[in-house]
Parts: structure tokens; sequence; C-alpha cells
């Protein structure tokens, strides 16, 4: 019989719980095993994930039964929300009530919960310089991850906060440079000129996650604030361009104009960015990168991150 440790991962087929599978998979010295919950165990993600070892359970936030069947056994357990899914501050409340609730039922021994600052608790919702959204947030994807870090806390779930931030993946996505009407590649963001941004790959969540697990003595209880690197938009414009082989400028979008442009979800990207440049210092400075190497060694950089994926990158 084995004595490995059963870690259940939420989100096992999306980016940051397949990271965290992986990761786990990975390293056969952990001692730990990967129990794999997932909406569609017949999903091609699903079944990746059991070729490479991984036992996998439907699991369900909106299904509470079948979330305190995925953790009966497992010594403890990833867990992250996905707000972008619905979009909705309520609903990814509902959503960690659901795993607060399951994992103080099977007594797990360890959580590692995949969160963020709650922004009010720096700009409370009087402060006119944002709009509030959603009734009482500033930044709903931000702050229904930060308040539910009080269900895990009173349902006595030996938890390790692990704050995420924004992942250089978008760079990928959303967020690549585009080429403006003059032709030049243009990196365009709602930040202030000169601010920090800091970024992250999102595989390390996983990766750290993993080192937070093998050390409970020492993070149980703790927040752990992630990064990769902590770069400028000029900077992230002069290394994208470096990378791709074609010069990228930065262009820095006011606030209230990205909110008036009609990008899906442009007031909270907006509001998310204002927060990031008006409390640099705090969000910023709870990221520390020599602290978080120590934890996870293969920490990537941006400089790291663009030598696996600027070939990937699709420039407009």
């Amino acid at each position: 019989m084995s004595d490995e440790k059963v870690i259940a991962v939420a989100g096992a087929t999306g980016a940051q719980g397949g990271g965290a599978a992986r990761a786990i998979l990975a390293d056969p010295e952990s001692g730990f095993t990967v129990r794999a919950l997932t909406r569609n165990p017949d999903s091609p993600a699903a079944k990746e994930l059991a070729e490479l070892g991984a036992q996998v359970v439907r699991a369900d936030f909106h299904d509470e039964p079948t979330v305190h069947q995925a953790f009966e056994g497992a010594y403890g357990a990833f867990l992250v929300t996905d707000f972008w899914a619905h979009g909705s501050a309520a609903r990814e409340t509902e959503e960690i009530e659901v795993l607060a609730r399951a994992a103080k039922d099977a007594g797990l021994r360890h959580v590692v919960w995949s969160t963020l600052e709650d922004t009010r608790e720096l700009l409370p919702l009087e402060d006119q310089r944002m709009p509030v959204l959603q009734e009482k947030y500033n930044v709903p994807h931000f702050d229904a991850k930060g308040e539910g870090n009080e269900l895990f806390r009173r349902a006595g779930v030996p938890t390790t906060f692990l704050n995420t931030t924004f992942f250089f993946q978008g760079f990928l996505s959303m967020m690549a440079p585009r080429r403006a009407e003059d032709g030049v590649l243009t990196l365009t963001l709602p930040l202030e000129d000169g601010k920090l941004l800091a970024g992250v790959d999102v595989n390390d969540i996983g990766r750290t996650a993993l080192a937070v697990l093998e050390d409970p003595e020492r993070f149980i209880g703790h927040t752990v604030g992630l990064a990769g690197d902590h770069l400028t938009g000029a900077q992230y414009a002069e290394k994208l361009g470096a990378a791709i082989g074609e010069p990228v400028r930065f262009q820095s979008v006011p606030y209230d104009v990205f909110r008036s442009l009609g990008v899906p979800a442009g007031d909270e990207i907006a509001n998310m960015f204002q927060y990031y440049g008006d409390f640099d210092q705090e969000f910023t400075g709870a990221r520390d990168l020599d602290l978080l190497r120590g934890i996870n060694p293969a920490l990537k950089s941006f400089d790291d991150w663009l030598a696996e994926n600027a070939a990937h990158m699709q420039t407009g």
C-alpha cells in the first residue's frame, strides 16, 4: 500500500490547476499523488492528466456533494476558482464557500488557496477614484477571492494563501503588442509610465504551490505573494521587442480612457491596473523576488518566459 499523500487539485484542466497537477506529477520525490478535479473527466485535458498518472474525478463547485466526495481521504489540496468562467463575484463567493466547507469536512491537513488581495482594504468603496462594480467591489475578481480567505480561516482549514498576479501569458492573447496606424508594434496598457507591474508565469503558481505543500510547518497560516518579475510598461515592451526581433513601444492609456474603449470587462481591467499603479509599493512590495526564488528556485523571470514563449506570440 502506497504511503503517498493525495493532493486534490481543483480546476485541474485549467491553467493554474493544470500547472499544479503537472508540477506534482513531475516530482516523484515529493511523496504526493494527484487527484485531478474537473467537471468533465472525459475531456482531452483530463485524459492527458490520467495518462501522466493522475486520478481524475468529477467535481463541480455547483454540485457540492461531488466536491465533498472528491476530497475524501486526501491529505491536502490546491484550490482555485475561475471568476472569468462566469464574471460574477457573488457566484465565485458561493464556490469558495463550497470549497471551504468540503475542505473542513474532509479534514484536509494543508490547503494552498490561490487567491488575491481584497483591494478594499487599501481602497475603501467610498474613495471615488474608480467606479464601484457589481455593487460592492473595486476589482471583483480580486475582492471576492480576498474576501474568501476568511472562509478558510473561520472553517479552521490549515491554509496557505498564495497571492497571484498578472500572468505573462496575457502577452500571448489580449495584451499582445499590436501594430499601430504608423506600423509600429505597440504594447498598449492602462499602466502609468514608470509604474511597476508584477507578473508571473502561470505555471510557477503550481511549482510554488508544490514547494509550499512540501513545507507545511513553514507555510500553514501564512501568505505568499507571488511574482516572477517586476517591470515597467516600457521594460516589458523593450524585452518583448528584443525577443520577437522587432522594436515594440509602450503606450500608456489613462484608466478612464481604457474604461471607455468598449474592451470586454474594460472597467474591471482598468480598475485592476489602477490598483496596481496606485498601490504599487504595497502590492509589488509584498512580492519579494529573492524570497520567492528561495522557495521556488525554478521561478521564471520575464526573460526566461520569453525565451520559451516568444515564438508563440501573434502580433497584430
